[in-house]
């Protein structure tokens, strides 16, 4: 007999299950399976409370994926059937709440089991998940630290592609603030030091405003309805500012939805059109832009295919990528891609800025950004396409960008950050997300 859908706490423990699975087998970005308005049906149909638990359960069980199989695989005699990923996954999300979420043990336990009793896949398991669970809880106090000591918490490809670009040392700890929940950065219109008192958080170098922990959710913070800051992590919100004064300047932000960076030179007083190819990304920056009472042109357009009728000052191409300098808060990220995407990415993103070239005037600007720790979308890149092009140079970053950018600039001049970054002291408070910027002027 199935086990009825109004048992407490079950419904968001399915919905959990079948959403890793979407993650982990079909490769499906977690953001739009937990979308509030276009998400996955069975998230969609459970209450806020529900919602919130499911996410947290999913971020909790993706950010720890490695280190909780490693624990499930010690509990078992033999191995899993292979084919037996339901499984699996009903074990991942109840070790989960056990070993890093605020859920009583016996809960996480009892749901896990009911579940798998509900489900023909997995009925016959429900004995096994009932004492593989119990066994994870017995011994946890001691078997979770020396787990987590010994485990990347990443797959094979992703760790050794940092650590090839960013050796050893430098990659385990990009990889241990991964483990960590992301704090919340803020882009004020003024007085960092005053939101950053009514946040209860801290001044960056660059005036953002960063929160630990945010006290309600974001658009019921004081400020957020006035349009007095946007969301916009302290990584990005640096290439906008590698023009320099930009008062006054036509200026093209591509690819540009949601709109942080178009906010940026809004507010900075230049002439901003703001061109992304998707309609539903552009309703989303115009109603940004409503909000924060700033202005700008909105195309829609393929870049490629795009012409204006005369080109612009400045251009800022913050291409589409792997999105890999993002996996604090996008833990699905490793898991949902593969070195071919990376491959596919940068071949994109070299015919995006061959492009964006064209659109700026002889002697203006052109900063080319994404949140892309690899350095085949960044790095190596940039050496390809100066190394091409004989109407572009570099324009390197130096000492007249400011204080706020020299940790990190590279010997070239160029912009690289990572998660292992912008260390203040306190992990919760420290990182950053990995970028790569450059700056080049049209000859």
């Amino acid at each position: 007999m199935g086990v009825p859908d109004t048992t407490p706490g079950l419904a968001a423990r399915r919905t959990a299950t079948r959403l890793l699975a979407a993650v982990i087998d079909a490769k499906t970005p977690l953001d739009a399976l937990i979308d509030n308005e276009h998400g996955h049906p069975q998230y969609l149909a459970l209450d806020g409370r529900d919602r919130a638990l499911v996410r947290a359960i999913l971020l909790t069980a993706l950010r720890h994926r490695n280190a909780i199989a490693a624990l499930i695989a010690a509990r078992l005699e033999r191995p899993l059937p292979a084919n037996a990923h339901a499984l699996a996954h009903i074990l991942h999300v109840a070790a989960a709440q056990m070993l890093f979420l605020d859920v009583p043990e016996s809960a996480a336990v009892d749901l896990a089991v009911a579940q798998a009793k509900s489900d023909p896949r997995t009925a016959r398991f429900a004995g096994l998940v009932n004492a593989v669970l119990r066994e994870i809880g017995r011994r946890k106090e001691r078997a979770l630290p020396a787990v987590l000591e010994r485990t990347v918490d990443a797959p094979d490809w992703f760790a050794q592609r940092l650590e090839d670009a960013y050796g050893a040392e430098k990659a385990a700890r990009i990889l241990s603030m991964h483990r960590l929940e992301a704090p919340t950065d803020f882009t004020v219109k003024s007085d960092p030091e005053g939101w950053a008192a009514r946040f209860s958080g801290i001044v960056l170098p660059n005036g953002s405003v960063r929160v630990a922990r945010l006290p309600a959710p974001v658009p019921e913070l004081p400020g957020f309805a006035e349009g007095q800051w946007w969301v916009q992590d302290f990584s990005a919100s640096l290439p906008a500012t590698l023009f320099g004064d930009v008062a006054g300047l036509r200026v093209a932000d591509l690819c540009a939805a949601p709109g942080g960076k178009t906010a940026q030179l809004a507010a900075a007083g230049a002439n901003v059109t703001a061109v992304d190819a998707s309609r539903s990304r552009l309703k989303r920056l115009a109603q940004n832009l409503e909000r924060l009472g700033l202005r700008a042109e909105i195309v829609e357009a393929d870049l490629l295919a795009w012409t204006p009728a005369e080109p612009f000052d400045a251009v800022l191409l913050d291409a589409p990528c792997s999105s890999t300098g993002t996996v604090r808060r996008h833990p699905d990220v490793p898991w949902t891609k593969s070195p071919a995407d990376i491959d596919k990415l940068a071949d994109l993103q070299r015919r995006l800025l061959d492009r964006a070239v064209t659109l700026v005037r002889t002697g203006g600007r052109i900063v080319f950004s994404n949140c892309s720790l690899d350095p085949a979308e960044g790095e190596a890149l940039a050496a390809a396409f100066l190394a091409d092009r004989k109407d572009v140079v570099l324009d390197p970053l130096g000492a007249a960008d400011g204080p706020a950018l020299a940790p990190f600039v590279d010997s070239a001049g160029m912009l690289r950050t990572t998660p292992a970054d912008l260390d203040l002291g306190d992990p919760a408070l420290s990182g950053c997300d990995g970028f790569f910027a450059m700056r080049l002027r049209r000859a």
